[in-house]
């Protein structure tokens, strides 16, 4: 059985943080070739969050913060392809069909190398830009095993557990507090 990522929503943030939140089971790929060519300084808020953590729904172009695994067709596998290829032909300017086909193809096969995990496994997308180059790193949040001992009530605390990458070095993350602050002494929103 083939294995491609889908959207889910697990609370409302999306709804928030992205301009356009892809609808929850929509097939998904990276999306990271929407920021293709494009300086992240120009990016609005919001489309830096998509730039950093989004996949990205092939029907809507909505960006969702996770994807989960799941089982498809062939014939599910095709019209995947079929859909990016003419979104790429719509709104991303490709030169024609067959170029569309062909990108649509690598996005889905992409897609599908993600997907190397059981059914029902979340995954979680990672960006950044170095030296003009889109860099993307992968998660998977894997349900955590039940409680041995007796405590039912809270041996599911934690839904989930995170598995790093071996070798793979995150990114410093900074926040500028004294930035966020206005002159009269509040505090402002600068995402």
């Amino acid at each position: 059985m083939l294995k491609y990522p889908r959207t889910i929503r697990l609370d409302p943030s999306d709804t928030f943080v992205f301009e356009r939140a892809a609808e929850p089971g929509e097939w998904a790929v990276s999306g990271a070739f929407v920021f293709w060519n494009r300086d992240p300084a120009t990016l609005g808020p919001k489309q830096r969050v998509a730039l950093r953590s989004g996949f990205l729904g092939i029907d809507s172009l909505g960006w969702s913060t996770l994807a989960i695994v799941t089982e498809a067709t062939d014939a599910e596998r095709q019209a995947m392809i079929a859909r990016l290829a003419e979104q790429l032909m719509e709104k991303f300017g490709a030169p024609d069909m067959e170029a569309a086909r062909h990108a649509a193809e690598e996005e889905i096969a992409f897609a599908a190398s993600l997907c190397e995990h059981p059914p029902q496994t979340l995954l979680a997308v990672q960006r950044s830009v170095e030296n003009g180059e889109i860099r993307e790193r992968f998660r998977t949040l894997k349900p955590r095993p039940g409680a041995t001992d007796g405590d039912r009530l809270h041996g599911h605390a934690r839904a989930f557990t995170f598995h790093e990458v071996e070798g793979d070095d995150e990114p410093g993350e900074e926040v500028d507090l004294r930035g966020l602050i206005r002159t009269d002494g509040k505090m402002t929103d600068r995402t």
